[in-house]
């Protein structure tokens, strides 16, 4: 962020204001991780923040300190969007595009609040007066420790801010395994195990909480498992169906993909997932190497992301979806 801006942003958090922090739908864990670190920083400046998330966030979430005071657009829109349109600020933090929000676009796009952006995917919208958009980043995570520092204030880092931050760098590095996971990320995460983060218990509560359920969906998932080694690619697909089987709930095919990616010669894994309450095939594309899975997903299935970790969707079918997948595995080069 430019020095300009963070003297702006001191000045205006120099007196108590009331914050809105909004993660996009769907949070993940650096969605999560950020708004609550940013949630948690605020507090100790004597402002009023809240948390307002478009829709529920996964159960493996839920232990994240200052989870239980996060606000649920979908669950209390009248209430949610009180509390934006009361907001002095509005703090986005993870995406870069409003409709990224889903309904809460709607009310979002009306306030006069001053905007401030903190993302690290491409192509960022122009919506926010203060932007700190940085696709070097490996999380959103690792922008809010440097907001903080850079506002002068790494001191007020306790173990619940240290907590959420470690949060959202594991995640979102896919346990530090990811290319943008650079010696900054690890001398920040040593500075977050010395303030307090446990390094070896939030792995087990995001990862190791595992229910019946899902690892039986997980089996089904393998099961349906389609590998194309001519085009060095893999995707997985779920029905509506085999989710109810499986007593489906949020969170449970988090990370499904990624076991694509260890079969020895696959660059390319997808996961297709169909939705009838939503009535859209959910799909999440992973790379490696240079082929580009943001510009994949933009192109073809209204998405994007990152190079390598991207989403989209679909209003096809999921048998069409998949056909029109493998119609383009013959047009890409990979």
């Amino acid at each position: 962020m430019k020095k300009e801006d963070i003297k702006a942003l001191e000045l205006a958090l120099s007196s108590p204001k009331k914050i809105a922090i909004i993660p996009h739908r769907s949070p993940d864990g650096d969605a999560m991780g950020s708004t609550l670190a940013l949630y948690h920083f605020l507090i100790k400046l004597n402002h009023i923040p809240t948390v307002i998330a478009p829709n529920d966030f996964p159960d493996f979430l839920a232990w994240i300190p200052g989870s239980e005071s996060v606000m649920i657009f979908e669950k209390d829109k009248e209430a949610a969007t009180r509390v934006l349109k009361e907001a002095d600020i509005v703090f986005t933090l993870d995406f870069n595009a409003l409709h990224r929000t889903g309904e809460m676009e709607h009310v979002l796009n009306k306030l006069e609040s001053v905007f401030v952006m903190i993302d690290h995917h491409q192509s960022p919208d122009n919506y926010a007066q203060f932007t700190y958009s940085d696709t070097q980043f490996g999380s959103t995570c690792e922008m809010i420790f440097n907001f903080i520092e850079a506002l002068g204030k790494k001191e007020l880092i306790d173990k619940t801010i240290a907590t959420c931050i470690y949060t959202g760098i594991l995640t979102d590095s896919g346990s530090f395994r990811f290319p943008k996971t650079t010696g900054t990320t690890h001398r920040i995460i040593a500075d977050l195990i010395d303030i307090g983060a446990e390094n070896t218990t939030i792995p087990i509560l995001l990862f190791d909480n595992n229910s019946y359920d899902r690892l039986q969906l997980l089996g089904r998932a393998l099961q349906n498992m389609k590998v194309f080694p001519d085009y060095k690619t893999t995707y997985i697909s779920l029905s509506q169906k085999e989710l109810d089987e499986f007593h489906y709930v949020k969170g449970d095919t988090e990370g499904i993909v990624n076991y694509g990616l260890t079969i020895k010669g696959i660059i390319f894994a997808a996961i297709f997932i169909e939705h009838k309450d939503e009535n859209i095939i959910k799909i999440s594309f992973r790379s490696q190497g240079d082929f580009d899975v943001n510009q994949f997903a933009r192109d073809h299935f209204q998405g994007g992301g990152h190079i390598n970790a991207a989403g989209g969707k679909s209003n096809l079918s999921l048998a069409d979806t998949i056909a029109k997948f493998d119609k383009l595995l013959s047009e890409i080069k990979i």
